[in-house]
């Protein structure tokens, strides 16, 4: 991988936006033999075991760990921090609990909890293995235009470089520059919740199962982090968790103690805490001409179920699957048709994703008595052992 540039260079494919999703396909196109930039405002900080555990965590699934297996990436991370996870739990009322766990279906585990930063380090360490990948860091994007007679479009950088791309990837974001230079709208409301992120120090060592418990006014959840630490998330109005905020640790863990179940061991230290609000996006396309948006550029979901990165990184699977399959077409691979067959395999099964997520969060959220015993029965038949629970959890997983 190069970190240098020419002031003006052809390249198959421009990804802007090097994190976990941008990183992966650029080393998925990479490995098709094309050539790549990737455009980047900020490398990932090299691993230190000594370092604090980082806030933002994925629940990383089976399908992405497929997939970074796949890109030649995963091994990196096993020489950093992550802990697999076994169970998951979920439940609302004492006694109406729905329980998966990775030997129902035969599987070691159902996927691995991992610090956003070191599956992006562990990604860029593989990129740097890759010659026809071409890194330009730090820099930033100052103008996009396209020239249609070349059918190209060209990025200029805040360095002076020029990029011209077959293929422009907005890999950049929920606010992506990319989608909003290609005009691409978007469908988007604010749930008027926030969620907070707290690390904590624990009295008892790492666990396997990550848990999550409904209230009226959102769920507590945990997910388990490498020795005797865990990840609590605290879903709430978004003025309760901006109050939650102003605490100082000691504080904060009188209001876990007082509001999470009583499954989490109250013997633990607040580390470290963070919040962002919920907001829902989704764009109304993919693509345009020569260009393509995967990833939070393309969706934002409510983080109710983990799905997030992995959402991102089936978009990539499907964008290199796709692109793969017309490498040999004599109009090129990066005709909008091609890239109309990579939104028909991803806009759907996206859609379903996050159309669901709503329906969890608007059922539980709303606490008439009737609805609320109909959805705790619901929890405790979706709990019996079923060929559809087997389905149900391999769908979690990502198959």
């Amino acid at each position: 991988m190069e970190q240098t540039s020419s002031k003006s260079s052809l390249y198959d494919a421009v990804v802007v936006g090097g994190g976990m999703v941008g990183a992966a396909a650029a080393i998925g196109l990479g490995q098709l033999g094309l050539k790549v930039a990737v455009v980047e405002a900020f490398a990932p900080k090299a691993y230190d075991s000594e370092q604090p555990l980082d806030l933002r965590v994925s629940a990383i699934s089976a399908a992405s760990e497929a997939l970074l297996e796949r890109l030649g990436a995963l091994g990196g991370l096993d020489s950093m921090r992550k802990v697999a996870y076994k169970g998951l739990e979920t439940w609302e009322m004492d006694g109406c609990i729905t329980r998966f766990h990775s030997d129902q279906i035969g599987t070691s585990h159902l996927g691995h909890i991992v610090e956003n930063r070191l599956i992006q380090l562990s990604l860029w360490q593989r990129m740097q293995q890759l010659e026809n990948i071409s890194l330009f860091c730090p820099v930033k994007i100052s103008d996009m235009s396209r020239d249609p007679l070349q059918d190209l479009i060209e990025v200029q950088l805040d360095n002076g470089d020029a990029l011209q791309a077959r293929l422009l990837i907005g890999a950049d974001g929920a606010n992506s520059m990319v989608r909003q230079w290609a005009n691409i709208g978007i469908t988007a409301w604010d749930y008027a919740q926030s969620a907070m992120l707290i690390n904590i120090e624990t009295a008892c060592a790492e666990q396997d199962v990550t848990w999550q418990q409904f209230t009226p006014s959102g769920p507590r959840s945990l997910l388990p982090l490498p020795d005797n630490n865990a990840s609590l998330v605290w879903y709430d109005d978004a003025n309760r968790i901006a109050q939650l905020s102003q605490l100082n640790n000691s504080a904060l863990k009188t209001q876990i103690d007082k509001y999470f179940p009583e499954r989490l061991d109250r013997n633990f230290s607040v580390v470290d805490k963070a919040s962002f609000k919920l907001t829902r996006r989704h764009a109304q396309t993919y693509y345009r001409d020569n260009l393509v948006i995967l990833g939070d550029a393309a969706h934002t979901i409510n983080p109710l179920a983990g799905q997030g990165v992995n959402l991102g990184f089936k978009d990539v699977d499907a964008l290199i699957n796709t692109i793969a399959g017309h490498l040999e077409e004599t109009n090129g691979w990066w005709n909008s048709q091609v890239l109309a067959k990579y939104q028909r395999s991803r806009y759907r099964d996206n859609q379903l994703m996050m159309s669901t997520m709503d329906l969890f969060y608007a059922s539980f959220s709303n606490d008439i008595l009737p609805l609320k015993l109909l959805r705790n029965g619901a929890l405790k038949l979706a709990n019996i052992d079923s060929p559809i629970k087997k389905q149900v959890l391999r769908y979690a997983m990502g198959f």
